[in-house]
């Protein structure tokens, strides 16, 4: 059983989210990126470019196959992590810290509650 961070929300898409305040960095779970495999490309909007709870807003490319990237939330990317768009298998390295995606001003806070928590989140990538 892998450990997922308890402070983290977690999409079935497997995605996660951190908040703080009202801004949302967005990653994806190390479940996801052991399933990817080597991660070759990575496509992620500019800043400044709205997003929206449950649609796609780029896509992860592994060895293996490419993957749309699911927002957990609707709002705004005020940050993107240019450093993995010409290096994306530094994901793997650090997926939850130093491996995030994009950071969101989140319009409606009350999205996340649709998210997993770590335990249910484990639960549910265990049975896959």
């Amino acid at each position: 059983m892998s450990n997922y961070p308890q402070y983290l929300k977690y999409l079935d898409t497997h995605e996660y989210i951190r908040l703080d305040g009202d801004i949302a960095t967005i990653g994806v779970t190390a479940f996801a990126v052991e399933q990817l495999g080597d991660i070759v490309f990575l496509e992620l909007p500019e800043v400044n470019v709205s997003v929206s709870n449950k649609e796609s807003f780029g896509s992860i490319e592994s060895v293996k196959a490419v993957e749309d990237l699911k927002s957990p939330v609707t709002g705004v990317v005020v940050e993107r992590n240019d450093a993995l768009m010409n290096s994306p298998e530094k994901i793997a390295e650090d997926p939850y810290g130093e491996g995030w995606l994009i950071k969101v001003k989140v319009s409606d806070l009350s999205e996340i509650n649709d998210a997993m928590n770590a335990a249910d989140y484990s639960a549910k990538v265990e049975g896959e």
